[in-house]
C-alpha cells in the first residue's frame, strides 16, 4: 500500500521565500547564500515514521503541490498497471543566486525528467504497514513465463505406430536390461564357499583349461572308433552310479581317458582297462573313500586281474606326469548353474545333457567352460527359461548366446535320441523320479539340427 506522500517542514533560517515578499519583489536583509552540497539534508519522518524524501533546491508552495499531484498521478498509473513499467523521476539540483531572486526574477522551474526502465526479472515483496500482509509483484505482462509442460494430448501417428510395430518384430525395441544377480551374497559367512578368491580360481581356469585340451585322436587310433569309445563310457557311468562316487571323479575319470588315448596307441582288448586304471586315479584323486582294486576286478567281471590293474595305473600316470588338477566340465557347471538360479528341475536338466556330451565323442573339440555353459544354455531353451540367456550368466561364463549355440544344438541332438540309442545308462538314469524324470521331456524345438544329422548321431551310438 502507498503512503501519502507528506510535504516536508521546512527547517528555521532555510531559504523559503515569504509569499507577500514576492509580491513586492524584494527581499528583506542580507543576500544569502546559493545552496550547495546536496547531500547535506537533514532527515525528516513523516506521519507513519518512514523517512521522507528530501530536496536541495528551494520550494515554494506552487512547487510542493506540483510535487503532491505528480506522486498521486504515479502511484494511480503504477496501481493500475500493476507495476508493469516504473516511473523514475530524475530531479536536476538547481542553485539560486540569491541576489537574483532578490530583484525579482521568480525562481526558475524545471520540469521533472522522466525515465522508462524496464524492471528486471526479480521477485519484488512489498509489505503493507497497515495489514502486515506479504505478496508478490505479478511478472510484466510482455515478459513470457517458462512453459512447464504442455496440456495437449500426444497423437500418435501412423508412421510412428509402423515403426513401433516394425521394432517389436524384429526385436529391436529397448528392452531393460536385465540386472545382474550377486550370486555369491548368500555365501558371505561360508567359509567353504571362498567368496572372496571364488572369481580369481574361475579366471585360473579358465586361463588354464586350453592347456589340457584334448587333441584329435580318432584317426590316429587303429584298434579304436568313435562307437567303442562311446559304449567304454556308457559302461563307466553306470560303473560310477553303482559305487555312488562323487560327479567329479566321473568327468575327470573321462578326461584322463581321452588324455591318455591322445598320447599312446591302445589296442582294442585294452580299452577297458584304460578306462578302470582312469577311474582309480580319479577316485584316489576326489573321494574319501576310494574302491579297492579288488571292487575293480569284480565289476569287470574278472576280466583283468590286479597285477594289469596296477600296471596300467603306472601307465597313466607316467604318460600324463601326474597332472590331474586340471578343469573339468564339472567345476565350470556348478558355477554356471549357480549364475542360472536354477532349481531341481533345471540342475538335473543340465547335468542329463552335459553326460549325453561326455558320451559323444564329437563334444572333445570343445573346450570344458564351452560344453558346461553350452548345457546350461540348452537346458534353458528346454525347459523355457526366460530369459534364455541373461547377462548374469553371460558375466561368469564369458560367452554370448551366438557363441554358445553351435555347441547346445549338438547337446539337444543328443537329447532328441537318447531314447532310441543303445546305450541308455544316461537316458534311465535321468528318468528316474528322483531326478524329476527330466529325460522324459521333449528336447528343445528350437534349437534341433535338421533329421539327417540327427539320423547319423544314432547310428554312431
Amino acid at each position: 500500500m502507498a503512503s501519502r506522500p507528506i510535504v516536508p517542514q521546512q527547517p528555521r533560517g532555510g531559504a523559503v521565500i515569504d509569499a507577500a515578499k514576492q509580491k513586492n519583489g524584494a527581499l528583506e536583509g542580507k543576500n544569502r547564500r546559493a545552496l550547495g552540497d546536496i547531500g547535506n539534508l537533514v532527515t525528516v519522518r513523516g506521519v507513519e515514521g518512514k523517512p521522507q524524501q528530501q530536496f536541495s533546491r528551494p520550494a515554494t508552495r506552487s512547487f510542493c503541490a506540483q510535487l503532491l499531484a505528480n506522486a498521486q498521478t504515479n502511484a494511480r498509473v503504477a496501481v493500475e498497471n500493476n507495476k508493469r513499467q516504473v516511473a523514475v523521476v530524475v530531479d536536476e539540483t538547481i542553485v539560486v543566486d540569491a541576489d537574483a531572486v532578490g530583484k525579482g526574477n521568480p525562481a526558475p522551474k524545471v520540469a521533472p525528467k522522466r525515465v522508462t526502465v524496464k524492471p528486471k526479472p526479480q521477485e519484488v515483496i512489498e509489505i503493507s504497514p497497515d495489514t502486515e500482509e506479504v505478496t508478490k509483484e505479478k511478472p510484466p505482462v510482455n515478459q513470457r513465463r517458462p512453459r512447464e509442460g504442455s496440456s495437449r494430448k500426444k497423437v500418435q501417428t501412423l508412421t510412428s505406430i509402423l515403426t513401433a510395430r516394425s521394432k517389436v518384430a524384429c526385436g529391436l525395441t529397448d528392452k531393460p536390461k536385465d540386472p545382474i544377480v550377486d550370486i555369491d551374497a548368500a555365501d558371505v559367512n561360508d567359509q567353504l564357499a571362498v567368496v572372496e578368491y571364488v572369481e580369481d580360481i574361475y579366471q585360473f581356469y579358465k586361463l588354464t583349461e586350453s592347456e589340457s585340451l584334448v587333441r584329435d585322436y580318432m584317426d590316429s587310433q587303429p584298434d579304436i572308433n568313435e562307437k567303442m569309445r562311446a559304449i567304454l563310457v556308457d559302461w563307466l557311468i553306470e560303473v560310477h552310479h553303482k559305487f555312488e562316487l562323487m560327479p567329479e571323479t566321473l568327468y575327470l575319470t573321462i578326461l584322463i581317458v581321452d588324455r591318455f588315448l591322445s598320447m599312446k596307441l591302445v589296442p582294442r582288448k585294452e580299452l577297458q582297462l584304460v578306462g578302470i586304471g582312469a577311474m582309480l586315479i580319479a577316485s584316489k584323486y576326489e573321494e574319501i573313500w576310494a574302491p579297492e582294486v579288488n571292487d575293480f576286478v569284480c565289476i569287470s567281471d574278472r576280466a583283468y586281474n590286479r597285477e594289469q590293474i596296477l600296471a596300467i595305473e603306472k601307465a597313466i600316470l607316467g604318460k600324463l606326469e601326474w597332472t590331474f588338477t586340471v578343469p573339468t566340465p564339472y567345476v565350470f557347471l556348478v558355477r554356471f548353474i549357480k549364475a542360472s538360479v536354477a532349481d531341481q528341475e533345471m540342475k538335473h536338466m543340465v547335468f542329463f545333457l552335459a553326460e549325453l556330451g561326455l558320451m559323444q565323442y564329437a563334444t572333445t573339440k570343445y573346450c570344458p567352460s564351452m560344453i558346461a555353459a553350452s548345457a546350461v544354455y540348452a537346458a534353458r531353451c528346454t525347459l523355457n527359461k526366460l530369459p534364455l540367456w541373461s547377462e548374469t550368466l553371460q558375466l561368469h561364463t564369458g560367452y554370448s548366446e551366438a557363441q554358445l549355440m553351435d555347441c547346445a544344438k549338438l547337446l539337444v541332438s543328443f537329447h532328441s535320441v537318447a531314447a532310441e540309442s543303445k546305450l541308455k545308462v544316461v537316458y534311465k538314469k535321468y528318468s528316474n523320479p528322483e531326478r524329476k524324470a527330466v529325460a522324459l521331456l521333449p528336447a528343445a524345438k528350437t534349437l534341433l539340427i535338421p533329421s539327417s544329422s540327427s539320423s547319423a548321431v544314432l547310428k554312431s551310438t
